[in-house]
């Protein structure tokens, strides 16, 4: 025999301060956007862009059978050891990188860094470097980046004996650059203040004890 039983739900601001900070889980284990890092992936593929670095990309399947092109970038986060990011790229010296990522990222002391030292150590090899960067393993973070550096010049001249590490380096430090931006944005997203307008936006409901209802 069918019954009818009544439950009174609330919504966030009429919960219990115990009792939000449970829905605040709820929206935190399972509330977020699947894309919650598009902005930071589209920022970086500019900065990738203006260093001179060609984003390799992989056939990612979509939902009505056909496929898209995803730039190769990777990560894991954001409190354990292995955390941390990576991507595969092609890179050659690319003119006015300096000057351009200052105007594009004024206040990123970083980026500006990384392009200096890219600008710097091309500059010592006629501006003739490349190098190839894919992924290996199964953690992502900059260590996973298999880098191999070679010097294209048309008489065969080798590359300054600081050119590999610098440029390893250099794309290594990208690599965390970018986790620390993925790391940032989650952060923002996932505070109280950003988590309960998301909640309210979205007219979630709760139980007294902060369950999620409808």
């Amino acid at each position: 025999m069918s019954e009818v039983i009544e439950i009174t739900v609330y919504r966030l601001d009429e919960l219990s301060d115990a009792a939000r900070d449970k829905a605040r889980v709820w929206y935190r284990e399972g509330g977020f956007d699947d894309d919650w890092y598009d902005a930071v992936y589209e920022d970086f593929q500019r900065v990738a862009e203006i260093l001179g670095l060609d984003l390799k990309t992989r056939p990612v399947r979509l939902m009505g059978g056909g496929t898209r092109q995803d730039p190769c970038i990777w990560f894991r986060g954001f409190s354990s050891q292995g955390d941390g990011a990576c991507f595969e790229s092609w890179y050659s010296y690319r003119k006015h990188a300096p000057r351009r990522i200052r105007e594009y990222a004024p206040q990123d002391t970083e980026l500006h860094r990384i392009a200096d030292a890219l600008q710097a150590i091309q500059c010592r090899n006629f501006y003739q470097l490349r190098a190839d960067a894919s992924h290996r393993g199964h953690y992502y973070h900059e260590y996973c980046m298999a880098i191999s550096v070679e010097r294209d010049s048309p008489t065969a001249q080798d590359m300054t004996v600081d050119a590999e590490e610098t440029i390893i380096e250099a794309l290594r430090d990208l690599a965390r650059w970018l986790y620390r931006q993925l790391e940032r944005e989650y952060d923002y997203l996932s505070s109280d203040d950003v988590v309960d307008e998301a909640i309210i936006a979205n007219g979630y409901t709760f139980t007294e004890a902060g369950q999620r209802f409808g």
